[in-house]
């Protein structure tokens, strides 16, 4: 037998929702993040961020030309595809290199699994993953904030420190947590360097400002909810939180954690990927949870100084079991309730 029903009056849904509308919603939320890359990066940023969306768009329009299908560019969510793998791309990368990644993404990442709605893993990490892979120098290659040094000098793997700060923060307490020396404490103009972006690393996540400015417009708008940011930074921060107070003289503060490297840029515009993430309240605090976790466990025991990538994607792989663990209740009860 059913159980009661609850019926109201029409409309039933207070937001008219499109992929084309969420998808401006984002590019809208990015526009504070992409100011904060022209004003550090420069020429750099633009040129950057413009070769990757031409590249997605392109590549998803030549895709689509193959498999003899409608023209998905109206849904911009090959020009997200592209800002996103231009955020997370080191500014002196160069252009081929870029091209490579965005054909990557689209074609291998999305198209290939049948287009949006149907690709299980994010496509700009997925073609983050291939660039990291195939090449790691050049994707380990920084550069100064033009505020800092109007040559723009490019800081390679082995001269990670600038005469003012350093090239990136997290490359300095991987190192120093290598050496065990203990010199990874961060003073207020440091601090104060990381909340307005003028540090060294990939061209979308140095200004955390600028991300909390987008993230909120996202909230307000309802384009992504609060569960997945806030299970990520949580679970990033007591992890953090513990390893500092293990040994304070080997790990950094844990709020250093929650504004350096993709913490930011991850959390709010990279695991809400709605298509990638799981679909219950329930399963999106898990997907969190295991986005924020495994990105700590990278940065404090891995090699490498950066998790962000490597957590969403394989949160993503397990966002299927997530759902199947987390089922919805349909309307009217379980069967035979």
């Amino acid at each position: 037998m059913l159980r009661d029903i609850r019926i109201s009056c029409a409309p039933h849904i207070s937001k008219p929702l499109s992929t084309r509308s969420v998808m401006l919603d984002v590019i809208i939320g990015l526009v504070p993040a992409v100011a904060a890359a022209g004003y550090y990066f420069r020429i750099h940023a633009l040129i950057l961020l413009a070769v990757c969306v031409i590249s997605c768009v392109a590549a998803e329009w030549v895709c689509n030309l193959i498999r003899k299908k409608s023209n998905s560019l109206g849904d911009f969510s090959a020009v997200v595809t592209g800002m996103i793998l231009a955020f997370s791309l080191p500014p002196a990368l160069p252009v081929w290199a870029a091209v490579v990644g965005s054909v990557f993404s689209i074609a291998i990442g999305k198209m290939v699994f049948g287009g949006l709605g149907t690709n299980i893993f994010n496509p700009a990490m997925v073609g983050r993953a291939f660039l990291t892979a195939s090449f790691g120098m050049l994707m380990t290659t920084w550069m100064v904030p033009a505020t800092i040094n109007t040559h723009m000098r490019k800081i390679a793997p082995e001269n990670m420190f600038d005469s003012r700060t350093q090239a990136t923060p997290l490359a300095w307490s991987k190192m120093a947590l290598k050496d065990k020396n203990g010199a990874i404490t961060y003073n207020e103009r440091q601090f104060r360097a990381l909340l307005t972006g003028e540090v060294g690393g990939s061209l979308g996540e140095t200004s955390v400002i600028a991300l909390l400015l987008g993230g909120v417009y996202l909230l307000i708008r309802r384009t992504i909810s609060f569960h997945i940011p806030l299970a990520v930074l949580l679970s990033a921060f007591v992890f953090a939180t513990v390893a500092y107070l293990i040994d304070s003289d080997a790990y950094v503060q844990p709020f250093f954690h929650l504004g350096s490297g993709a913490m930011l840029l991850g959390a709010l515009f990279i695991a809400t990927d709605p298509v990638t993430a799981p679909l219950t309240r329930r399963g999106m605090w898990l997907f969190g949870v295991g986005v924020g976790t495994i990105t700590m466990l990278i940065r404090i025991v891995g090699e490498y100084p950066e998790g962000m990538m490597f957590a969403v994607l394989l949160m993503n792989a397990v966002t299927p079991l997530i759902d199947r663990l987390c089922k919805r209740i349909p309307a009217g009860g379980k069967p035979g309730g």
